[in-house]
């Protein structure tokens, strides 16, 4: 096959003559448009789709190299074309390198080549694709933190703003006038009517939903996929604690004991109690769901709740790079500091077969004793 202007995005081939020796004439022009779409997407959005802000031209042909391997591999495997490979193939892939003589550097840059392609059908094609490989490769000459995490001051002020956002007073302890321009206040904000603003409008206007929300994630040190995966039945007051079942983790690994401290555990008790009167969690496993009903995603998360509660602590999202993973490499740093690498292992979850054995002695007790000493 010639490659020609028409088979490239700035240089990067699009249907390569490897693949073509699987596909017939039809599945050709489908899976060189496809490519086209992600190959655009990544020089122009994919770094950091809410910036606009695209991977460099040398990422994204590396990945989309790595990604037309990845599809002849599926291809041969399921001896059938395939254009949406799912998070089935993407695990069958990382098994089959784990047996490839290849530098972990090298099965690392493969893995974050599908991780960007579940990416885009996220972010391009609304597609609700959560990968959390349960092999992890990972790059030595490269750091995964993030850039910035919180500090403890920062910690601090997403507790308070956690607290206050969106709080109204108490609907008995206005007075006529008062509860009028409250009752506007909250007729924009809920978009609706003025007339309709009710008591019930009030209560859930200081709902915990929020509140427990950040206190976990700070204390649990929660990834946005725990966030999603989170089940009431995690909750354990008596021993104020989480456990979560092997099936339900996010490496389905182990089963794993998380502590909270006492006020996360006064304020999730309080949101279990609002949680079981809305209609919506009728007979759902979820701690939390979204407005329209789901669960809570990566994106969702970051936008509904974290950006608005670091809004409203008035830490600098616009020359900060801070995520919602900084809450859950915060949560780490300072227990190793408090107590020792092992405890944050454990308290953190973490992902990584080799730390996770050299970190294999932590206690409850002691998790406990760190998470209530770190802000």
């Amino acid at each position: 096959m010639t490659v020609d202007d028409e088979n490239k995005v700035q240089g990067i081939v699009l249907l390569t003559d490897e693949a073509s020796k699987f596909l017939n004439p039809r599945e050709e022009i489908a899976y060189k448009e496809h490519r086209r779409e992600l190959a655009e997407w990544m020089l122009n959005l994919g770094k950091d789709p809410a910036k606009a802000e695209g991977y460099s031209h040398s990422t994204a042909k590396n990945r989309m190299n790595k990604l037309d391997l990845f599809y002849r591999w599926a291809w041969d495997q399921e001896h059938r074309y395939i254009q949406d490979l799912g998070i089935e193939h993407a695990e069958a892939w990382m098994r089959d390198l784990a047996k490839r003589d290849l530098k972990e550097s090298t099965k690392c840059h493969y893995q974050k080549s599908v991780q960007t392609l579940f990416k885009w059908m996220r972010e391009a094609r609304n597609r609700d694709v959560e990968w959390e490989p349960s092999i992890e490769y990972s790059d030595p000459s490269t750091t995964y933190q993030p850039r910035e995490y919180l500090t403890q001051s920062d910690r601090k002020k997403m507790r308070e703003a956690a607290m206050s956002y969106g709080s109204v007073p108490h609907y008995n302890s206005l007075t006529p006038e008062e509860r009028t321009r409250w009752k506007k206040h909250l007729a924009q904000r809920l978009q609706k009517p003025k007339e309709e603003v009710t008591k019930t409008d009030f209560l859930q206007a200081n709902s915990f939903k929020y509140t427990s929300m950040i206190f976990v994630a700070l204390d649990a040190g929660f990834r946005p996929v725990e966030i999603k995966r989170a089940n009431i039945q995690w909750f354990d007051p008596s021993n104020g604690v989480l456990r979560i079942p092997e099936e339900e983790s996010s490496k389905s690994r182990e089963n794993w004991i998380v502590a909270l401290k006492p006020e996360t555990v006064s304020i999730l008790k309080k949101w279990k109690q609002e949680r079981d009167t809305i209609s919506k969690y009728d007979g759902r496993d979820a701690m939390w769901l979204t407005q329209k009903a789901n669960r809570y995603n990566k994106d969702s998360f970051r936008r509904s709740v974290f950006h608005k509660i670091a809004g409203e602590a008035g830490l600098d999202l616009e020359n900060r790079d801070l995520t919602p993973y900084s809450i859950r490499h915060s949560t780490a740093t300072y227990i190793a500091q408090e107590a020792d690498l092992a405890t944050a292992a454990k308290q953190c979850r973490h992902k990584s077969k080799q730390t996770t054995q050299k970190y294999a002695h932590s206690s409850v007790d002691r998790q406990s004793e760190a998470v209530n000493k770190i802000d």
